[in-house]
Parts: C-alpha cells; structure tokens; sequence
C-alpha cells in the first residue's frame, strides 16, 4: 500500500467518512507537492461536467487562489464555461478593502444571481470572512465560505447538489493557522506563487489582519517544488504573492532571502517578480541579491501610504519616510532601471492640508515610476476611526486626482527614458480586438507589437518606439 492510500485509510477512521478524508488528504498532499496523487483518490465525476463562472475582485493573491478553487473543482469534472454558455456553478472571491470594494462585490453578486438564477451561487473571499451573514442574505447566495475554507469550496459545492442546504462556513479570526498554498497561472502567462497569507502589522486604517489572520508560510522545499511544477506546464515567469511576503518564515523560522535564493536556481523559470514588500522588510540583502540576479526583475512594488511622518504614526506603519528614501536610494543605485511602483492612500482621518502638502512634496522628490492611489475609506473596527480630524469626500478626490497628476508626470518621465532603447518583453497568449499582442519588458513597461502567435509566452528583445496614447502601452518592434 502507497502512502497516499495508507493516509487515506488512517484519516477514514478518524473522521467522518470519505469527504472530510478526501479533503484532508488533498490539503496534506498539497502540502507535500502530491496534488497528483492526490487527485487519484477523487471521484472526478462528481459534478459531471457542470460549467463554472469564476469572478475574482481585488489583489493578485485571490486571482491566485480562484485559479487554484478551479482546479480543485475540475479534479471532480467541473469545466470553465466558454463564452455563450451558461454556468452551473459561480464562484465570486471577494475583496474588502475599502467601502468601495464591498459595494463593487455586492453589485456582481446581485448581477451574476440576475443572470443565472439556477446557478449555484459560492461567495469567497475578505468580504464573505468579515461580513458573512450580510453575504448570506443576498438574494440568490447559497454558499458563502471564509478564507480558510477556499480549498473545501468543492466539497461545499458537492453537498449543496446533494441537499440544496445553504451553508455558511467561516473560521473565526482566532482559529485562522492553516496555510493553503497556491500556484496557478489561470488565463494569464504568468505565474502567481503564493508564499505566505495573513498579516500581523494592524495598520491603523486596514481590516486585512481580521480577513486573513495572523502571519503564517509555505516551506521553502515546497514552494520550490511548486516552481519546478510550474515550469513543467510551461511557465516562463513567477509573480511571488502574499498579503505581507517580507514577514515570509515568520512561523516557520525560514528566511524571504533564502526563499528567493532557491527559487533562482529553478530550471525553466526565466523572470521573477515581487509582487509586493513593506519597506522596513524590504532588507538589503533583498537588495544586493536582485541587483546580482539574471532571474529576477528590475521591478519593486513598496507601499508607502503617505510622504508624511505624522501620517505614518498615524496609520501606525512601522517605518518613517527617511527609511523608505533610503530604500528607494539603494535600489536605484544597485539597478538603475528599476521600475518602483509606490502604494498611497489619500484623504485618511488625520491627514490636514499641511500634511497633505508635505506628503506630496515628499512623494515628488522621489525616483520612482509610478503610485497606486486610493483614497482612504473608512473600515469598521479599525483604530483610525478614533481620529478626530475628517476629510471630506470631496477633498479626499481632489487630493487623489493630484496624486494620480504626479504619478501620470512620473511614469511618462520613466517611459521616455526607455524609448529607443532593446528591452526583453514575455508576450502573453491573447490576441487582442487591436490585432496586437502585449507582453511586459523587464523592467515592467508594457509593449504591444503587431500579433504574432509564435510569440506567444516567448521572451524576445524589442526596441520601444512610442507611446501609443492609451493604456499606458509603448509601440514596439521585434529587433
């Protein structure tokens, strides 16, 4: 007898029956990299065939793991519903970021139970872990689980076809340890690897530690074996994903830098990027090693929040803004064409004109490419509602459109500095309406040529021409 069968006969006498051991068994062997073997042991007939609708809002990790949710519901005979065809089963992994957020989850729920009522209607994701009885009594929801449970949603999903019951699964904030890991390419060319979930800052406006739980990782063996998998079905790049990956080992005793050191030696994968790293985590060694990499990227994503000390404190970050200075410093002087993208919310509880000032004038003397600006929104049971000081919605939109105006000027100086020059770009599969296809350099600018479907997930050197007016696209060609 096999391991795998051996633990699954163990596991049949210690729960309850065949569909709690099979999901424990595949979380185990997930865990090992077994997800094969695994897959043997299930009935893949289960849902005969039945169409699925995936809807995924918000950060790259949920688009990781709702890529990882369609696996799991293939291995028992679910397929993607193809344009035209109407689904059985819709998967909606929502966000919660802002007020903005659970609003947007609310209307594609409401759209998606309008247009197929006979749908099983699944809701994941932060908003259904934060606010799972507001999720249960949208008209047309039959399942809504936490984000603990995304890997049982095939077993949710068995059981309502079984009694048609509505269930509500969700662990509270305090049970939240398992790690589910991911690795899942999707629709997209790249790969999206996730090392780590949870986090433990409690920033003072974020509701994001009361969705995910604490810090907790994958272990290095296994994620670089989960790379090696991703090679083998053809992946060129890695987009390493968490909700906090600099705190990567943090309950493991494992290093970030020497998760990053293996992964650089997996044959097959040519690009690596970060998605994501608070600066004071951000080491530099972290620095040092991309810089000497051929694997991985120019290219960092570093929240800051605001160009403000008052604000930090406020927010409650654990850095101030000569730190971040520093950081950007150092990356610029080890790779200069770095792209450095840059997190700011705007308009927080706090944030006074004066302040607003000095966080923008900050923000300008930086070498950066480009912000992600969000105005601030206010989240219930976060500490920055103790603030007195409000901004108005107003205001929070003009300081928002000024900042957008900065980061505008920033990228286009970044773009212009490349034009002329060879960059490599990864070509992804699709063809657009356009007859173009696009791919990123490098150094994150992305470029469009005339469609050719040979370059499809090919990495090819091409000479950036111009911008091409729209979607921050550059007109290259193949040199």
């Amino acid at each position: 007898m096999n391991i795998i069968s051996t633990l699954f006969v163990l596991l049949l006498h210690k729960t309850g029956g065949a569909s709690d051991v099979q999901n424990q068994t595949s979380l185990f062997c997930s865990s090992l990299g077994l997800h094969y073997l695994c897959t043997q042991m299930i009935d893949n007939t289960t849902f005969d065939n039945k169409k699925v609708a995936f809807h995924t809002l918000g950060c790259k990790l949920n688009f990781a793991e709702t890529s990882t949710i369609g696996k799991l519901l293939a291995d028992r005979g679910a397929q993607p519903v193809q344009a035209g065809e109407t689904p059985d089963i819709c998967v909606v992994n929502t966000c919660s970021v802002t007020e903005l957020a659970n609003k947007k989850c609310r209307q594609e729920i409401r759209k998606l139970s309008r247009r197929y009522p006979d749908a099983v209607m699944v809701v994941t994701g932060c908003y259904a872990q934060l606010n799972s009885e507001e999720v249960a009594d949208i008209e047309g929801v039959d399942i809504v689980v936490g984000n603990d449970q995304k890997a049982e949603i095939a077993d949710f999903v068995d059981r309502w076809y079984a009694d048609h019951e509505p269930t509500v699964k969700v662990t509270a904030l305090k049970d939240i340890r398992q790690f589910i890991p991911s690795c899942s390419r999707g629709d997209r060319t790249r790969f999206f690897l996730k090392v780590q979930d949870g986090c433990n800052y409690y920033c003072s406006y974020c509701t994001i530690p009361r969705a995910r739980g604490r810090s907790r990782s994958g272990r290095i063996a296994d994620l670089a074996e989960q790379a090696r998998r991703a090679a083998a079905d053809g992946g060129k790049e890695i987009v390493i994903t968490g909700v906090n990956i600099g705190d990567f080992g943090y309950d493991t005793g494992e290093r970030f830098i020497d998760l990053l050191r293996c992964l650089d030696s997996v044959e097959g994968i040519e690009r690596y990027r970060i998605s994501s790293i608070e600066p004071d985590l951000l080491t530099d060694d972290v620095i040092e090693f991309c810089a000497g990499s051929k694997h991985f990227m120019p290219h960092f994503h570093i929240p800051l929040q605001s160009g403000s000390d008052e604000m930090l404190k406020l927010m409650r970050r654990h850095y101030d803004r000569q730190l971040f200075a520093d950081k950007v410093a150092a990356i610029k002087h080890l790779i200069p064409d770095a792209f450095i993208g840059v997190d700011l919310i705007t308009g927080m509880r706090g944030e006074t004109p004066e302040i607003f000032e000095d966080s923008r004038s900050f923000v300008d003397s930086l070498d950066i490419t480009r912000l992600h600006v969000f105005s601030y929104s206010e989240r219930p049971d976060t500490m920055a509602l103790k603030i007195p000081y409000v901004v108005d919605q107003h205001t929070k939109h003009l300081r928002t459109r000024r900042m957008m105006a900065l980061s505008d000027r920033k990228l286009a100086a970044f773009t212009q500095k490349y034009l002329g020059t060879v960059r490599p770009v990864l070509f992804e599969h699709a063809v657009d309406d356009d007859g173009l296809m696009k791919g990123f350099t490098d150094n994150y600018l992305r470029v469009a040529v005339p469609a050719d479907t040979r370059l499809s997930n090919t990495i090819v050197n091409v000479r950036l021409v111009e911008p091409l007016g729209h979607d921050d696209l550059i007109k290259a060609e193949i040199v």
